[in-house]
């Protein structure tokens, strides 16, 4: 059903596809003919230098924001002399939306919010209005466009629009008029042919795609394009939920052909002139391509805990015992005897039964996606005993035509529970399910520590990912896993009918209309950011967590779920850093930072002087903070959090072989993080409380080298290790050495 082709092929005309060295004659060279995919075209578009460089600095059109992340890229804006915002700029209330946890505090962030769009010149969408990429998708697109999301799910390639999800540091740089920078990516042709049968939804789709790619990284900080005859066989809301889902290839963004699905989608949403015809060139080179025949595609199921983990549902029945086990070994080879898990259990008289039944999200809570579930489950009954469905519309011009066209009666009579748009059951802020229990769900990720999972106290989210439509077959089946392509049903529920009287009415929009008399109106969690200190000659690191997992994802880096509440308080959320998977970092950070404060003081402590003594340093020129070893951190949400929580706590760097997503390494940097790395067969033995000395360092980013020899000082003696600081641009380097991004403006601003 997917065939991938490692190696590079031209598109002619837009429908011939050669190999790079298939000998035909008169084809531009690579590098010419890949400026001719439309990746290329919006991408040079929007790149502040003339030039077709190496490297691109771009300028986005828009930005989104929600409301774990815009408070703190606000307040590290405002710090760092934010007057206006000087592009559209949006910020959705839908992942703190359950104002319940933690007091006021998340809606004195609502609050905030508010006041600031109207001080700098922001759009504001209330609570349950609209899930993130829903409103961008609804408002903010335009083909030919790029906007950048703090959400790493920001993907709107589908719409002919390139989105950009990055961590909020990223986002503060565009508000100060500053540039995206990256290398100028490799594009991957995705060519869809025929046509998916009855049944089969987006996530069917999106979830071959992410088990074809994930585990070999083929598409990593790479550009999707998605072209070929398929394309038109698929409504808008389909393409919008492969699309989606591109976040967990790894890959940096996408972008789609557009047609007359995607103008009619503009002309629904008002915004006619927002659609253009977008196209490879006649000659257009891609440095690869996934070919996909989705008249093969069968009905999938990811079981924890990736959404790589996938299987076809009818692979799972025929061989349910062996594959759950797989799943139990690896929850006891990750959390040990912290969990007990018994998916076997799940298996009765040869069926699995699944417990709970979730529809939501910026993935699954489509109009389609609800209307297909309607048509199957009408009529029928979800019963009466474990198992539970939940279906969350994306947004209120949703539910309000589902409710319009009898999909939301249908629904409910069939005993679903509807419930307002809300981003929380994809990270455990709504429906948790029961310890041990089965949750399908057609939402973004299975990841551990996530949807409400705390290994440390015994309790488990199991969350396989599913369609739609085959979750509306599994209710109708009393919660037994069943296939939609297995059954019978017709959909003949009208098509969306966009209604915009509610964001007329509710969303405010004061882009180009600032206030700046307008006071921001903080919240008693509402906090500034505390002192980050530069970068001194040398480093010297003390290891607080060593963490050997292949992934590290950021909610386990800091967890989401009920942590996020206090997201505005950097030293209240750092507290729960790392909490679900290394315990000890926290307290162990602490005491590195206590002694670092005192080494500032003069009175170094006695263990530190030690170790500086062995390396022949002095207290007085030598940076000291924790460090987190991983060996593929990062992967997952784009939450500035996971890095700026280790940096509240004195972190100074992390070393990896691997940066498992651009925009966590682009949040290490933008918080002072020094982003180490090793060798791929670079042995690391060493423990929590070794030492690692890098002598020279500011010296070194400054003058443009990658690389440093540095000292391990561990229990058996001195070591040596290389360390790697690669691809970081001019700004980069200052940021690292000013000790993170506030400060690097805060510099600019004395030094004008």
């Amino acid at each position: 059903m997917i065939e991938l082709t490692n190696h590079g092929v031209y598109l002619l005309d837009g429908s011939r596809i050669v190999g790079a060295g298939e000998g035909v004659e008169g084809l531009p060279a690579p590098e010419v003919a890949r400026e001719s995919t439309m990746a290329y075209t919006i991408l040079r578009a929007h790149d502040a230098d003339d030039a077709k460089n190496q490297k691109m600095r771009i300028r986005f059109d828009a930005m989104m924001s929600h409301d774990i992340t815009y408070v703190g890229i606000i307040q590290t804006a405002r710090a760092s002399g934010l007057k206006e915002f000087p592009l559209p700029y949006a910020m959705t209330n839908c992942h703190n939306s359950l104002c319940a946890v933690g007091g006021t505090i998340n809606e004195d962030d609502h609050v905030f919010g508010l006041s600031a769009a109207k001080k700098y010149g922001g759009i504001y969408v209330p609570a349950n209005q609209a899930v993130i990429h829903q409103y961008a998708r609804e408002a903010m697109t335009r083909c030919g466009g790029m906007i950048l999301g703090s959400d790493s799910h920001t993907r709107y390639g589908s719409l002919g629009c390139m989105g950009v999800g990055e961590g909020g540091g990223e986002l503060v740089k565009q508000l100060l008029r500053n540039t995206w920078d990256i290398n100028a990516p490799e594009v991957v042709l995705v060519w869809l042919e025929g046509k998916p049968r009855q049944g089969i939804g987006p996530h069917d789709v999106a979830l071959s795609l992410v088990k074809a790619t994930f585990e070999s990284g083929c598409v990593k900080n790479k550009v999707l394009e998605f072209a070929g005859p398929g394309v038109k066989e698929l409504p808008i809301d389909f393409r919008n939920g492969i699309d989606i889902m591109t976040t967990e290839t790894t890959c940096l963004s996408s972008i789609w052909l557009t047609d007359d699905e995607v103008r009619r989608h503009y002309e629904r949403h008002h915004r006619a002139a927002d659609f253009r015809e977008l196209r490879p060139g006649n000659v257009a080179y891609y440095d690869a391509m996934i070919r996909i025949d989705l008249a093969k595609q069968e009905s999938m199921i990811a079981l924890p805990f990736h959404p790589s983990n996938a299987y076809t549902i009818h692979e799972l029945q025929a061989n349910a015992e062996d594959i759950l086990r797989k799943v139990e070994e690896d929850a006891k080879q990750r959390f040990g005897a912290q969990v007990d898990v018994h998916l076997t259990d799940k298996v009765r008289n040869g069926k699995i039964h699944a417990d709970q039944g979730i529809i939501a999200g910026c993935s699954g809570g489509t109009y389609d996606n609800l209307s297909a579930a309607a048509a199957i489950l009408r009529g029928q009954s979800v019963g009466n005993d474990y198992f539970t469905i939940s279906a969350y519309p994306q947004s209120v011009p949703v539910y309000m035509s589902i409710t319009r066209h009898k999909i939301a009666e249908e629904l409910i009579e069939a005993g679903v529970i509807l419930k307002p748009a809300f981003c929380g059951p994809c990270f455990g802020a709504g429906d948790v399910p029961a310890n041990n229990g089965l949750s399908l769900r057609h939402t973004t990720r299975n990841f551990p520590n996530r949807e409400g999972s705390k290994p440390g106290q015994g309790q488990l989210s199991l969350v396989a990912l599913m369609d739609a439509r085959s979750i509306a077959a599994t209710a109708a089946n009393g919660g037994v896993i069943t296939a939609a392509t297995d059954i019978e049903f017709t959909d003949n529920h009208l098509p969306y009918d966009y209604d915009a009287k509610i964001y007329e009415r509710r969303v405010f929009n004061g882009y180009g209309h600032a206030q700046p008399d307008e006071p921001l109106r903080y919240g008693p969690n509402i906090k500034d950011w505390p002192t980050m200190h530069p970068l001194e000659e040398n480093m010297l690191l003390e290891l607080a967590a060593v963490i050997n997992d292949p992934v590290t994802t950021t909610d386990e880096l800091i967890p989401s779920g009920e942590t996020s509440s206090y997201r505005s308080n950097p030293l209240k959320l750092s507290e729960f850093a790392l909490s679900r998977r290394c315990p000890s970092y926290v307290p162990t950070a602490k005491r590195i930072q206590h002694d670092d404060l005192a080494r500032r003081s003069g009175n170094v402590p006695a263990h530190v002087q030690e170790v500086l003594e062995k390396v022949g340093a002095k207290a007085d020129s030598t940076s000291f903070g924790s460090c987190v070893f991983a060996r593929r951190p990062g992967d997952g949400s784009a939450r500035e959090q996971a890095a700026s929580c280790q940096k509240v706590l004195g972190g100074d760097a992390n070393i990896c072989y691997e940066y498992a997503t651009k925009r966590y390494r682009s949040n290490c940097i933008n918080w002072g993080i020094v982003p180490f790395t090793i060798a791929p067969d670079t042995p690391f033995p060493y423990a929590e409380g070794d030492f690692i000395f890098v002598p020279g360092l500011r010296a070194a980013i400054l003058s443009g080298k990658e690389e440093a020899e540095a000292t391990v000082i561990a229990a058996d003696g001195l070591h040596s290790i290389h360390l790697q600081f690669q691809n970081l641009t001019t700004d980069e380097r200052q940021i690292l050495a000013d000790g993170c991004l506030m400060n690097f403006y805060k510099s600019k601003q004395t030094n004008a």
